[in-house]
């Protein structure tokens, strides 16, 4: 994945994806750069084109229950102007519950979600890409972090939990490979927070030295 130089924006975007359970969230903590949460962009429960498994559940995993363009404005608002309102999506409650304003004083930033590398290659047409990572673990590593937090979040019954954590744990290999064909780099959790660090130099203004 080459970053991109075309229209530079005053910001740009560090794109973090991955299998759902593989860290994300916690390395954009740790990253200590503001961060965009693109999983707020699901569509409601109740949206006529989600997509659906052969039980007729809904299927949150895929790329179609996810709103590609509102992601994307998100970001090109964030880039061009530093701000931008963005919705508070509930998993429990399969929809958005409010919305907030979401303001950015960095010249680079984190937009985290499993399905971030859907929009690697229009970040890259616009200009606003720093770079794509897509964190990637073990698969039973990720399985078990993702049922402890589902859990303790209370996203779905256990059931459920167990089931989907089931299909992913089969898929994961699957899925990392998309998102690297996306546009994406795969890197552990140490790999991924430095390249970050490394994008985050890269934006910093050069200081002037002292005479």
């Amino acid at each position: 994945m080459a970053t991109s130089s075309v229209n530079p924006s005053p910001a740009r975007v560090i794109l973090l994806c991955g299998p759902s359970g593989s860290g994300k969230s916690t390395l954009a903590e740790r990253a200590g750069l503001p961060v965009l949460q693109l999983d707020d962009f699901y569509k409601d429960g109740d949206d006529p084109t989600l997509p659906r498994l052969h039980d007729d559940s809904v299927d949150w995993d895929d790329p179609r229950s996810w709103h590609f363009d509102q992601a994307v404005a998100a970001i090109r608002a964030l880039c061009g102007t530093g701000t931008t309102e963005v919705p508070v999506y509930s998993i429990p409650a399969n929809g958005r519950v409010d919305a907030r304003t979401l303001t950015i004083d960095s010249p680079v930033f984190l937009a985290e979600g499993i399905f971030a590398a859907e929009i690697v290659r229009a970040c890259e047409a616009e200009g606003l890409l720093a770079d794509a990572i897509c964190l990637r673990n073990h698969a039973l590593t990720t399985a078990y972090r993702r049922f402890l937090r589902d859990v303790r979040e209370a996203r779905k019954s256990v059931p459920y939990l167990l089931r989907r954590g089931y299909r992913l744990m089969r898929a994961e290999r699957a899925v990392v490979t998309r998102q690297k064909d996306l546009g994406a780099v795969p890197c552990n959790g140490r790999e991924a927070l430095q390249r970050v660090s490394a994008r985050e130099r890269e934006a910093l203004p050069v200081q002037p030295t002292a005479a």
